[in-house]
């Protein structure tokens, strides 16, 4: 289930005694595809220093370009991501105008604008307890999962590098473009109440962000 028209969000994380924040000093605009969205995610982008757009799933590209984001969330969302078509060709065109950060859904829906491909898990990670290694860092994270689907690492040589992987199964739970400014994992950084070791993932897309405004 996608959201029927955009709205804004700059509601922040529970803090205790106070409820959820507001954010502050929200430098940076985001516009998220909403394919199944969880509001954690977004508590994560404010958190960040991040003002929020949230749109349906079928969004034309051009309509996001033309508000001047400067990066797009791709969510998470249910069911198999070679059947949604129309949001690959949608993505496809915001590859290299803007920094993407796909989880979940969005990252396999990334991954499939990107020319590769997606297979069906003989069994779906589910649960918050997968340890998955940053490749980048050599560090381990336990994470949370809930998917039935996996990328094919093959189908991305030579445009996507695997920076995560499943250390149960050897299965891809996150990439990276080798030139241009997106990532994506397959985990969930934003789970409540945990586990938060992927946390960092979120200041990642924003210090991308950065860089890419110089």
């Amino acid at each position: 289930m996608t959201c029927a028209e955009p709205y804004d969000w700059d509601e922040g994380s529970w803090v205790l005694g106070a409820g959820y924040t507001r954010g502050r000093n929200l430098e940076r605009f985001v516009v998220a595809y909403d394919f199944g969205l969880k509001r954690n995610i977004l508590r994560n982008l404010v958190d960040v220093g991040c003002r929020v757009r949230v749109v349906p799933a079928g969004t034309p590209a051009r309509e996001v370009l033309s508000w001047k984001p400067d990066g797009v969330f791709l969510s998470n969302g249910p069911g198999d991501p070679a059947a949604v078509e129309d949001a690959r060709r949608e993505i496809a065109e915001l590859v290299g105008a803007v920094p993407l950060f796909g989880i979940c859904l969005g990252h396999q829906i990334l991954s499939l604008a990107l020319g590769g491909r997606t297979f069906k898990l003989p069994f779906g990670h589910h649960g918050g307890n997968h340890p998955v290694q940053d490749l980048a860092t050599g560090k381990v994270e336990i994470t949370s999962q809930n998917h039935g689907f996996a990328v094919d690492a093959d189908s991305l040589r030579g445009v996507g590098a695997v920076s995560h992987l499943n250390l149960n199964d050897g299965t891809v739970e996150g990439l990276a473009h080798e030139r241009l400014p997106l990532f994506s994992v397959q985990y969930h950084p934003e789970a409540s109440p945990g586990p938060r070791e992927s946390a960092y993932l979120f200041h990642r897309f924003v210090d991308m962000i950065d860089r890419a405004k110089g």
